[in-house]
């Protein structure tokens, strides 16, 4: 009976991350109505990356949401990818960020599917230049990279 547990046990911790992957972030409110500024727009392999970013306050303000107050990250980043030729949305893929801070230190996040377009929340609550570097692989496999800084005043 221990036996059957354990192994009852070891499948559904197997099969939690699996599950949360494959969860439907539709269904979810997470339209962003065009907030957030363009801060950066490249081709890079065919692919068209544009980068907003945009206040948490103006964010949750754009989900009908009430922003929580012991929230650390003042801005949401959200990169959309569209086929350079067609215009096609891209939504399928893996996507990761990492940010340097105007003190040198940096944070990095894996960016969740949303509708549209990839995002994650970050702390750029220091004024100054931070350096913004993604590496994404999108539904092709091949593995693109952009970067940029961008300032905060």
């Amino acid at each position: 009976m221990k036996k059957i547990v354990l192994i009852f046990a070891a499948i559904l911790a197997l099969a939690a991350p699996a599950a949360f992957a494959a969860m439907d972030h539709g269904s979810m409110k997470m339209e962003h109505g065009g907030h957030g500024d363009v801060a950066h727009e490249e081709v890079v392999d065919g692919v068209k990356v544009t980068f907003k970013v945009m206040s948490m306050k103006e964010h949750m303000k754009g989900m009908d949401m009430e922003m929580p107050s012991d929230m650390k990250e003042t801005h949401h980043i959200a990169i959309e990818f569209k086929d350079a030729k067609t215009g096609k949305a891209l939504t399928e893929g893996e996507v990761k960020v990492k940010i340097q801070n105007p003190d040198k230190t940096d944070q990095s996040k894996d960016l969740m599917g949303m509708k549209g377009h990839f995002g994650a929340d970050f702390d750029l609550s220091k004024k100054g230049k931070y350096g913004v570097m993604s590496k994404f692989q999108l539904k092709d496999g091949k593995v693109r990279s952009a970067k940029f800084w961008y300032t905060v005043k």
